[in-house]
């Protein structure tokens, strides 16, 4: 008991941004979260016991779409493409030659606040962003679209994006200094010449294959219920994950940020922290717990999808029907994004509430000479509402919240992927129980995480 009252202590005295989230955390320690996860857990079941009961043309009516034109613009995504550009040009030189602190200069907190959290979930609504917002389309245009210099292997699918994907994965968890502006500016600066140049050389076939953010955007931009590129249509959230597709790949990629986003929270646990002999009252920085953390990432995906391919085996052995089992498996893994999407919301929440202040502070003073572009003064970044126990539990109810939303979200999803694979309502909801089963642990695997004691 001392210990734990201690560590709450320890917390509450934080005065930077992490002291501000691990000051939320000691608070949520003293919150009856084993209550909240029971009863989130219990609706999420609830929802799969349902399923046998419900009638089938109710649940495709939640997927229902309707066609939709909506007026094509590609002179304005090539404007909305230079502008992200030159937003992105001043960033990398804010990155090399501005401030040194990075909740001061606009490059990490541009890419981490901006494009990881706000773009990235903003695309699970509004579709995919990043056809908008890549700094290469509109450049590419501006050069006349020259002809490719070769072709792209087909064979390659989505297999570069994947690499990437771990990859960009072990740099956010692993990195010795992600958020250091010039060392975040230079991997950013490498990442664009080498997508520049393959674009080039083999043309946009580069972007779709090989480029990390169309992955990612894309994958989140399949959840959003409105489709402005043709075939355009407006429907259920999710409605497009049901169209025939090659999704073998695109289930796997699914799959991946589940994962990495699932260990991003784990690796911040003292559970975690205890299995690699770290004291998290002491955490002796990143530089020392590089390998364990990478280790652990490939670790947790590997898992992450050898039990979801068993669900699937269960699934096609259950079901009796002629389905391939690729085939199943590429389809029904997408049914987890609505899983990654919200626990990536309900886990960068009480960051984004902090550094979207220091964002606001840098655009008004970007070079950090004491400016106020905006007109702001007088400004303060605030974290007072990490001292209160009333707003604690009310942004403990949203993160709770929206991870049980996500999961009844994607239950509801893989039933209606099911009745296109097994068949009838019930044959499916039988079908996809092993399934079922699967996201109603990751529930509590959800609400545990964002309840765990930190301590990195």
């Amino acid at each position: 008991m001392r210990s734990f009252l201690f560590c709450v202590k320890l917390a509450l005295c934080g005065p930077t941004v992490a002291g501000a989230h691990v000051s939320e955390q000691g608070f949520v320690l003293l919150l009856p979260t084993d209550v909240y996860m029971m009863a989130g857990v219990s609706v999420v079941a609830l929802t799969v016991l349902a399923l046998f009961a419900v009638p089938g043309r109710v649940v495709c009516r939640l997927f229902s779409v309707r066609k939709a034109t909506f007026p094509s613009c590609a002179l304005c995504r090539d404007m909305t493409s230079l502008a992200a550009f030159l937003a992105f040009a001043f960033a990398l030189y804010l990155g090399l030659f501005g401030p040194r602190d990075p909740l001061s200069n606009l490059m990490p907190l541009g890419f981490w606040t901006v494009g990881w959290v706000v773009l990235i979930s903003l695309s699970g609504f509004f579709g995919n962003l990043w056809a908008w917002l890549n700094p290469w389309t509109g450049m590419y245009r501006l050069l006349g679209r020259p002809q490719p210099l070769a072709t792209l292997p087909d064979r390659l699918d989505l297999w570069p994006a994947i690499a990437l994907l771990i990859g960009f994965g072990a740099f956010l968890l692993a990195d010795i200094a992600p958020d250091d502006p010039t060392r975040l500016a230079r991997f950013a600066l490498a990442y664009w010449c080498l997508t520049m140049v393959g674009l080039l050389i083999f043309g946009p076939k580069w972007l779709k294959h090989c480029e990390l953010g169309h992955g990612i955007f894309g994958a989140y931009g399949r959840l959003a219920p409105v489709r402005m590129r043709a075939p355009g249509g407006l429907g259920g959230p999710g409605w497009q994950i049901l169209e025939p597709a090659d999704l073998r790949l695109a289930g796997l990629f699914a799959l991946i940020l589940l994962g990495i986003g699932s260990f991003d929270g784990i690796n911040e646990t003292f559970w975690w922290l205890a299995r690699i002999g770290v004291n998290p009252l002491e955490f002796p920085g990143r530089s020392a717990v590089v390998a364990p953390t990478v280790l652990g990432l490939i670790a947790a995906i590997a898992a992450l999808v050898a039990i979801f391919a068993l669900a699937v085996w269960l699934a096609v052995r259950i079901s009796r029907e002629e389905v391939s089992f690729m085939h199943a498996f590429g389809w029904l893994a997408l049914s987890v994004l609505p899983i990654a999407l919200v626990y990536h919301i309900a886990h960068y929440l009480t960051s984004f509430l902090v550094n979207i202040q220091y964002t606001l502070a840098a655009l008004s003073d970007p070079f950090a000479r004491g400016a106020d572009l905006l007109g702001l003064q007088p400004f303060r970044v605030t974290t007072g509402f990490f001292n209160k126990i009333t707003t604690v539990r009310a942004i403990w109810i949203t993160q709770a919240g929206l991870v049980v939303l996500g999961h009844v979200w994607s239950i509801l999803l893989a039933h209606r992927i099911a009745m296109d694979l097994f068949g009838s309502s019930r044959r499916a909801a039988l079908a996809t129980l092993p399934l079922s089963l699967f996201m109603i642990a990751y529930t509590f695997l959800g609400l545990w995480l964002l309840a765990a004691p930190k301590g990195a």
